[in-house]
Order: C-alpha cells, then sequence, then structure tokens
C-alpha cells in the first residue's frame, strides 16, 4: 500500500509499519519482502538464509556440513583428461568453488570469483580492456584504486576519467565510442557520497559499456548492484564478508555466464586466486554477515546521530543521516546506511585530527574497515595517501577528516570512547 508520501508502506508478517525500500522491493528489515508468496514458489532463498546455504552442498563423501579445506594443489585423474571437475587449484579448487557460489548467490550473479585481494579482483577487471579503451571513474574512491588506476595501467594506454556522479546526467557528455568501463562506488571512499546505480545502467543501455560497482562499503547486505543493473561487482572481502580483520581477499561477481567465464579466463592465466584456507574464512565470515551488518548499521546511525550534535564537529557523512545530501536516494538504494562514517572538526585542524585519533582507547587507530571491531583512521595520512595532495584537496579529503569503521560493540562504550577523546 502507499504511504502519505508515496512510498509504499511494508504489510508483510513481519509486523512492522516501516517505509519500503522500493527500487529494491525490500522493506529496511531484510527478511521481509513483498514478494514473499511468489519467492517462496519459486524456492528462492532469503538473505538471511542464503549466505548460510546459498549455493551450499554438504560434502558428498562425509557429509560434512562445513565445506572441507582442500589443501591440495592437483587432483588425481582416472584417464588423461578425465577427471572429477578440478584438475589444478589455480583453475578450481572445491574449497573457494564453496566460497564463489555463495558469492553469487548472495549478489544475485551468475558468476562468483575469489581473488587473492580486492586489487587482485579490480585488476581482473582492468584486464578485460584493450589499450585505447576509456574508463568513466567515480573521483572519490579507494586510495588503492586509484593508484592502480593511474601508476599501473595508464601506461598501457588506458585512460581514466575521474568525475563526480552527483548528476549522472552530466556522465553522458563524457561518453566517447572508446568508454568501455565505468567504475563506480557507492557510497564512495572516505567521503561517503552515492552514486544512483540503477540512473548509470540506464545511461549506458545498449552500449558495449560495462558498469562495475566496488559494493566494500555497503555489502550485499544492505545493496545489490546486479539487481540495479550493473555488470560486475566488486568486493574487498578482506572487510565485511571477511568481517574478523584475519583474512586479506577479494571478490567479483558477475551478472551473466558469458562475463563470468571470461573474468575466470583472466584470473586463471594471471593466476590471482584466494588460497583455500583463506577462502573457508571468508565463507565463514558471510554466514554472519546478515547478523554482523544489522549490528553495524545501527551501531553507524548511533554514531552519526552522536557526531553531528558534538560542538566540535563540523561535518558528518553519512547516508543514514537526513542531513546528508543524498539520503533520498539511500531509501531508495540501501537497506540500511552500513558502519561507515567520516566527519571534519569545527576546527579544521590536522592536529585536532591526529589527537583525537591518539586518544581514543576502544577504537583501534588502523588502516581498513569492517571487522567486529571499530576502528579510527586518518584518510590523508593512512588509506588516502598514495592520492596526491591537490587532488585530495580538490576532492574534499581534508587533512582533519577522520574516517570510522563503526564495529559491532556496545553502543554506548562507543560514544563514551569518542567523548573521552574529544575532552582529553
Amino acid at each position: 500500500m502507499a504511504g502519505s508520501d508515496g512510498r509504499r508502506i511494508c504489510t508483510e508478517s513481519c509486523d512492522k509499519n516501516v517505509e519500503l525500500r522500493p527500487a529494491l522491493d525490500f522493506c529496511r528489515f531484510v527478511g521481509c519482502q513483498t514478494s514473499k508468496a511468489s519467492r517462496q514458489k519459486k524456492n528462492i532463498m532469503n538473505f538471511n538464509t542464503k549466505v548460510i546455504h546459498g549455493g551450499q552442498h554438504h560434502e558428498s563423501a562425509t557429509g560434512s556440513v562445513n565445506v572441507p579445506v582442500f589443501l591440495t594443489s592437483t587432483f588425481a585423474q582416472k584417464s588423461p583428461g578425465i577427471h572429477s571437475g578440478y584438475e589444478y587449484s589455480r583453475a578450481a579448487n572445491p574449497t573457494r568453488q564453496a566460497l564463489e557460489d555463495s558469492l553469487a548467490s548472495i549478489e544475485n550473479g551468475a558468476r562468483g570469483l575469489a581473488f587473492g585481494s580486492g586489487l587482485a579482483a579490480i585488476d581482473c577487471v582492468l584486464k578485460l580492456l584493450n589499450p585505447g579503451d576509456e574508463v568513466i571513474s567515480v573521483d572519490d574512491l579507494y586510495g588503492g584504486s586509484y593508484r592502480m588506476f593511474v601508476r599501473l595501467f595508464e601506461k598501457y594506454q588506458l585512460k581514466f576519467t575521474f568525475v563526480n556522479f552527483d548528476d549522472v546526467s552530466k556522465i553522458e557528455s563524457l561518453i566517447t565510442d572508446k568508454t568501455k568501463l565505468i567504475w563506480l562506488e557507492t557510497p564512495t571512499n572516505p567521503l561517503m557520497k552515492l552514486v544512483d546505480i540503477k540512473a548509470v545502467t540506464e545511461l549506458v543501455k545498449g552500449k558495449d559499456i560495462l558498469v562495475a560497482v566496488d559494493n566494500t562499503f555497503a555489502s550485499p547486505y544492505i545493496q545489490n548492484p546486479i539487481d540495479l543493473g550493473a555488470d560486475i561487482v566488486m568486493h574487498s572481502a578482506t572487510k565485511y564478508l571477511g568481517g574478523h580483520s584475519d583474512v586479506i581477499a577479494g571478490a567479483l561477481i558477475a551478472k551473466d555466464a558469458e562475463l563470468g567465464e571470461k573474468l575466470h579466463f583472466i584470473q586463471f592465466a594471471s593466476g590471482g586466486i584466494l588460497g583455500p584456507h583463506d577462502s573457508y574464512l571468508v565463507l565463514r565470515g558471510i554466514k554472519t554477515l546478515a547478523l554482523r551488518m544489522q549490528r553495524h548499521s545501527d551501531n553507524g546511525l548511533e554514531i552519526a546521530k552522536y557526531l553531528e550534535n558534538h560542538p566540535a564537529v563540523d561535518q558528518v557523512f553519512y547516508p543514514g543521516l537526513k542531513s546528508h545530501p543524498q539520503h533520498d536516494l539511500a531509501l531508495r538504494q540501501m537497506r540500511e546506511s552500513g558502519g561507515m562514517v567520516s566527519f571534519t572538526f569545527k576546527s579544521g585542524k590536522k592536529e585536532d585530527a591526529i589527537s583525537f585519533l591518539e586518544k581514543l582507547k576502544v577504537f583501534t587507530l588502523a588502516e581498513s574497515l569492517g571487522g567486529v571491531e571499530s576502528l579510527a583512521n586518518h584518510p590523508a595520512l593512512m588509506t588516502h595517501a598514495s592520492i596526491p595532495a591537490e587532488k585530495r584537496a580538490e576532492l574534499g579529503i581534508t587533512d582533519d577528516l577522520v574516517r570510522l569503521s563503526v564495529g559491532i560493540e556496545d553502543k554506548d562504550d562507543l560514544i563514551a570512547d569518542l567523548e573521552k577523546a574529544f575532552k582529553s
């Protein structure tokens, strides 16, 4: 049914009278969908079930509930070329295959691929391109992605254009017959800008242009770019998918099987695979993804509200706040707002940011994000130091900017820790 503002209201059995996320046909409670009856008829799992059972099977020889860690480089063959589907672990390994099947399931794609890092996954996407091809990318993006684009792939005659995607209609003038890839992050790192994924994919519909989305900050629990028209989803699985700061991994999910096979060939030929033990760790992390992301999101919103009302804070960057300029897009495109929060100081001083970070006790000063523990980071000196200072200034990555990865601890303890760091 429709609410007073035109948004549909959830009437499903979750017994919550809350706004529906219309672009995704989800209410903000991820297990509840308006199409529940039709999904059950088609035997389609809801997300909370997918993270545990999606694409998974009990091990056939023993019935093991957990996928075993297949620590083997090669597999016996009955006759030359006659085998069980596994020949050599660079091409395929049963543990990695289980993870890749799970990735495809939770992102609603046709093929999942697991890599040794998020950057290895991005490297694989760029190898779909040829010299002379052009890439249009968001301007506010992870420093490692920028470094790879500019310092590695530009010398192979790929052209990168970095633009603000706030107004998608302005992107059309940048598209040429050489444009082959649009690279998106949403929310972006570290300024939490959003990109209207559906609008971008509609813009290039019918053109020979791939749309790839770095979905690391959101995770599949919050956002599914393939459902919005994207061709490729990328994750630094080190972050929310793994969730415990104990593994380095990357992931790609392809919208269709043909594209998935092309990416798999590049992965096989280049060798940037994820090992079986690390595959097991990421797969184990995915099983609790829904539980963790809801807590990350709940805590993230409380921290963002606290910061927004703090006298020492100037700007807070968090899509769940009504003050965020793209809050309406967040309601349409995302089920929750996640655990990433950035903010600046009213003083504008780098020294204040550094002093604040040094005094934190519960938040750990460290790079990375997405683990169960809360982390704090200074982008200009840490994760985005590879971006030239003048470029950072142009983007708004100021020297007083702090980025928080809000964990799953008790929110009162987190707020108390921030308060002490502000006061002392």
